[in-house]
């Protein structure tokens, strides 16, 4: 675990835009301790690290949150995104270095714009939004963002929701009672957060296991292993839908 100031000197994120982060549900601490310092552990600092990506690819905070949020985020693949639109940004700024030695060398009558054209980056970062951005459950979700909705209030239900889990796990997955509690789990995200599919619901059982920073705090929440029996007990929930 790191401190907030350990990890401000370790990446350059002043301790401001740390607080910050976290005050808007961008980056929460991974545990707050009883003297009120903010610790974060290494999956923590993997979000930030996909947080600095997209800051540098000139990502609005609000839509960096987003997209790490959506259910369907695939590190790999955005990862993959970031890469070729630092290329692309990397290939504009040669372009732009290129014409302002041409200017040096032959003048300022030089009257070629070509080099200032970022329409191909801007396509792609459009393509990236549309990919992580723009599904009904994004856009339930904002809507209800807009309308106050108190995401960071419904999270401790959900972890409650996940301790109530937790506490089958000797139990079959496909057991009833456990059925009963994957069920409600269903309900809740639908009446909190967005419309919560199957196929929505499938995918987020495959998350509890693959985000470290999720993983932990289900298994927090619940008791050791309880993100991997809460994605077996969806797998067997939604196989019956």
């Amino acid at each position: 675990m790191r401190t907030v100031r350990e990890v401000s000197r370790l990446t350059g994120v002043t301790v401001r835009a740390l607080h910050h982060y976290d005050a808007i549900g961008l980056l929460k601490p991974t545990e707050v301790t009883e003297a009120g310092y903010r610790l974060y552990d290494d999956a923590a600092l993997r979000r930030l690290q996909s947080i600095l990506l997209f800051r540098e690819l000139q990502f609005p905070l609000k839509q960096i949150k987003a997209i790490l949020d959506n259910p369907g985020f695939d590190q790999s693949e955005a990862l993959a995104q970031q890469i070729r639109l630092l290329e692309l940004q990397y290939a504009h700024i040669g372009r732009l270095i290129a014409h302002a030695r041409a200017i040096l060398n032959e003048g300022t009558g030089i009257m070629e714009f070509q080099a200032f054209d970022k329409s191909e980056i801007e396509k792609y970062k459009e393509e990236a939004k549309a990919r992580w951005g723009t599904t009904q459950a994004y856009r339930e979700y904002e809507e209800r963002a807009r309308a106050g909705q108190d995401f960071a209030g419904t999270a401790d239900q959900l972890m409650a929701i996940f301790a109530e889990i937790g506490a089958l796990r000797q139990l079959p997955p496909e057991d009833s009672a456990v059925m009963e509690k994957i069920a409600g789990l269903q309900a809740f995200i639908t009446a909190h957060y967005y419309t919560c599919t199957v196929e929505i619901l499938s995918g987020l059982g495959e998350m509890y296991v693959s985000d470290d920073r999720m993983k932990q705090n289900i298994d927090r929440a619940g008791g050791e292993g309880t993100a991997e029996f809460a994605r077996r007990a969806i797998q067997a929930y939604c196989a019956k839908e």
